[in-house]
């Protein structure tokens, strides 16, 4: 029996999908849940799992293909089904050693041949290390790394060099390799909104520092226990959590946003917290932040950091937020002027910690210091309320007790 394995339904505001990676070729036995293929789209990466048992059949979207909800993607024969598939794939095998022994095209698999396609390379060059001479991965690339250690071949002609827009391009400009690879789906989505935020939002930004040294001796002084009660460390992202939203409910517009000729105020704190992932800059989202405790926020930040490395952050996790915390201080970012997350209206940055001297009850003392960067919509926003908002934040941090308090 065969089953049809469709894209699935795609988020709200989400047109089409890029099949990005297929973790099962034909033939290949799957079982029910087993994620077969990833779909990326402008957010996020999607996982489409097997729906039944069985064994791969045809593959109808291919790696770097656009589809829509409800296209197919392949079909999983099941029970007798299965067994034809199998066979049909194993006598499609044998087929193409036999050719290959021949002389003709070496057998190649999906992933490799895609690679091959890409670097414009010729498959009958290369000697493959794997079962009966089959070309692996690492096959290409040791080929890559000996080719470019020998004399640049002549720079082919311009009609050989096109190809289409989702593969990687590489040519020789004289004697200079280059390489053109085209955005994915996500860097170019970010690329979008941030050129969107600097066109649409009258961007500003005002500085201020903080120091440290209270919410380092607090840390020290409760940070075994912490760690042993809620089995997770207490770092500093809870802090500025906790800061950034008592201070958004004494400055209610910055927490607020433009709706065509209106300003649209929430009742409500969704803080959006920056995320570098291996596919680009992510910005999940901490609900209702304001109703969650200390350990409850160190939980979920460093939960999302683990889906972010995974690509597993949903589309849910990743749309809405009223405010932004981005932490340049972890790559050793000293200063930065943070770009509006639209629509919100403003952007905090936090950055790196430096042992610095400054002046404390009129001695100069080393003191644990940081720098931050507040930016806002100025059509909205006015100076006064983003240097006193600012302000509040680095108030808050030097005496954290004010947030226990909330004064």
């Amino acid at each position: 029996m065969s089953t049809n394995v469709n894209v699935p339904a795609l988020p709200e505001s989400v047109a089409d999908a890029t099949v990005l990676s297929w973790h099962k070729k034909p033939g290949d036995s799957v079982r029910r849940d087993e994620n077969l293929v990833d779909l990326e789209t402008d957010k996020v990466v999607l996982e489409v799992p097997a729906t039944v048992d069985g064994v791969l059949g045809q593959i109808s979207a291919a790696e770097g293909e656009t589809v829509l909800a409800g296209d197919l993607l392949c079909v999983i024969e099941s029970g007798k089904g299965a067994a034809t598939a199998e066979s049909a794939v194993k006598q499609t095998a044998e087929e193409a050693q036999s050719a290959a022994t021949a002389g003709d095209e070496p057998i190649l698999t999906p992933a490799v041949r895609r690679l091959v396609r890409e670097m414009n390379i010729d498959p009958r060059k290369v000697k493959g290390t794997g079962k009966d001479g089959r070309i692996l991965k690492s096959d290409i690339t040791t080929y890559i790394d000996s080719a470019e250690s020998e004399p640049a071949p002549v720079k082919q002609p311009a009609a050989v060099m096109h190809q289409e827009s989702d593969i990687t391009q590489s040519v020789m400009v004289g004697d200079r390799p280059e390489q053109r690879v085209p955005m994915t789906r996500l860097r170019a989505r970010i690329a979008e909104r941030l050129l969107e935020a600097q066109h649409n939002a009258a961007i500003l930004t005002t500085f201020n520092e903080v120091n440290l040294q209270a919410v380092n001796e607090l840390r020290a002084r409760y940070k075994d226990k912490f760690l042993k009660d809620h089995e997770v460390r207490l770092g500093f992202m809870s802090f500025f959590i906790k800061a950034a939203v008592e201070a958004l409910k004494s400055f209610p517009l910055v927490n607020a946003t433009i709706d065509g000729q209106d300003i649209v105020y929430h009742g409500y704190y969704d803080i959006g917290i920056a995320v570098g992932s291996p596919r680009g800059l992510v910005v999940p989202i901490l609900r209702d932040a304001d109703q969650l405790g200390f350990a409850e926020l160190e939980k979920a930040v460093a939960e999302f950091g683990r889906k972010a490395n995974d690509g597993t952050l949903s589309y849910e996790e990743l749309t809405g937020g009223t405010f932004t915390i981005s932490n340049g201080g972890v790559y050793g970012s000293m200063l930065s002027t943070p770009i509006l997350n639209p629509p919100q209206s403003a952007i905090l940055g936090m950055h790196n910690i430096q042992q610095r001297p400054v002046v404390v009850d009129g001695e100069i003392v080393i003191r644990p210091m940081m720098y931050l960067a507040l930016s806002y919509d100025h059509r909205i926003i006015d100076g006064r309320e983003a240097v006193q908002f600012l302000v509040t934040i680095k108030n808050m941090l030097e005496d954290p007790t004010r947030l226990l308090l909330q004064i």
